[in-house]
């Protein structure tokens, strides 16, 4: 994400005194809340086989305990990777045809893909078939772009944190879905109930969302856009990184939470139940935060935001390595959620006020790319570093990146 320090365009530093010339669709509200609804539902299909992947890739087959947890990784990692490679090819053909299509596209094409999933005959089929989603998925990040360009500039911050609002709820969502459908009417129905729900989606983006086309020469220079096409790089590189910055932060937690809760928790039968609450404290947080947060951002200055964000999660974390009790950490992590409910859409906003309006699909591709990396690359430092080192050194670690990120952003700011 990107600024300059004018006007709304950029990182502003106060209020816009003068608004921004118009350049957004009239229908941006209802377009808002159709890629809520659809962002949901996509977003609780694609979390929800978390409780029973272990499950159902034993059903495939597999009867060793370390290879069902070997390829029940593999089979959840796979979307991720094959989303994270495409992501920017999306944004480009969302530029040169229309951010509406391929939200068309994504929600047909994750419709199909579910319902797939339910016939797998074999654990290899399901990997393809995870990897397919991950390939012809894409309708949250595509609901980014098109909310980002459809909606006037002074209300982007609001309507892109309401946006993650509705995503971050549907990973809450998802895991406990998972947990409730399948004992009630099997794993492969279950499937096929997430294809269906996602299709209704499909039809509501169809019917309903409303996108201002762009003129044919727009289209041209779109075309010819892409990475050249923005003439000060240096904002929209501090987003990127910050964006996987971000999600390498949230993540390198998850692996030790588990272990670590275990020491505060003298019950072990409550171990597993204190872990799944810390886990979901830190959602709660972001999804009560978002909106809040954008509004706020549209007033003083998203990078003004960011910058707060990242300092106070740094603090916050501190703590996090010296807690002894459950409900402690539960604590700090909802706070720590409330944090970080407005980075998302404040990047977004970013990229979107200093980048060629031809290339913004392109460009918040690569950024939901880069969030991939971090995405995948958190847990894996996270367990490094745990497991080497020491717990608390994850929460320390994971402080000094944050501060870091502050600091550079802050710096990247003024300059």
């Amino acid at each position: 994400m990107t600024f300059r320090t004018s006007n709304t365009d950029a990182p502003p530093l106060s209020p816009p005194s003068t608004p921004a010339p118009a350049t957004h669709s009239e229908h941006w509200r209802r377009n808002l809340f159709v890629c809520m609804f659809g962002s949901f539902t996509t977003i609780v299909a694609m979390t929800l086989l978390l409780p029973f992947l272990p499950l159902y890739v034993e059903q495939l087959g597999v009867k060793e305990h370390a290879a069902i947890v070997q390829w029940s990784g593999a089979a959840y990692g796979a979307t991720f990777l094959t989303a994270a490679l495409v992501a920017p090819l999306w944004g480009r053909l969302a530029d040169l045809y229309g951010r509406k299509l391929m939200l068309i596209r994504a929600s047909l094409g994750m419709s199909v893909a579910m319902a797939l999933i339910g016939v797998a005959g074999d654990v290899w089929q399901l990997v393809g078939l995870r990897l397919l989603a991950g390939l012809l998925g894409g309708y949250a990040s595509g609901s980014m772009v098109l909310v980002a360009t459809q909606t006037p500039k002074a209300r982007s911050g609001w309507a892109l944190g309401t946006l993650s609002s509705a995503i971050m709820a549907g990973n809450l969502v998802g895991p406990l879905v998972g947990g409730a459908l399948p004992p009630l009417i099997g794993i492969r129905a279950t499937f096929f109930a997430a294809g269906g729900v996602i299709f209704v989606a499909f039809l509501a983006t169809a019917l309903l969302i409303r996108e201002d086309r762009q003129p044919l020469q727009s289209r041209a220079a779109a075309a010819s856009g892409g990475w050249a096409a923005v003439p000060d790089k240096g904002p929209l590189t501090a987003m990127l990184l910050t964006g996987m910055l971000l999600m390498l932060a949230n993540m390198s937690i998850e692996p030790i939470i588990t272990v670590y809760v275990a020491t505060l928790v003298e019950d072990p039968a409550r171990v597993t139940m204190t872990a799944g609450v810390v886990m979901s404290a830190a959602a709660l947080g972001s999804i009560l935060s978002a909106s809040w947060l954008g509004r706020l951002a549209d007033r003083v200055g998203h990078w003004n935001v960011i910058v707060g964000c990242l300092a106070v999660s740094a603090v916050l974390l501190i703590p996090q390595a010296f807690v002894t009790e459950g409900w402690q950490l539960v604590g700090l992590r909802f706070l720590m959620g409330l944090s970080l409910g407005g980075l998302l859409p404040c990047i977004a906003s970013v990229i979107r006020h200093n980048v060629p309006e031809r290339v913004a699909g392109n460009m918040l591709g690569y950024s939901t790319s880069a969030q991939y990396v971090g995405q995948v690359a958190g847990p894996l430092l996270g367990g490094f570093v745990g497991g080497h080192i020491g717990m608390r050194a994850v929460f320390l670690g994971t402080c000094v990146l944050m501060a870091v990120g502050a600091a550079w952003n802050w710096f990247a700011k003024r300059a």
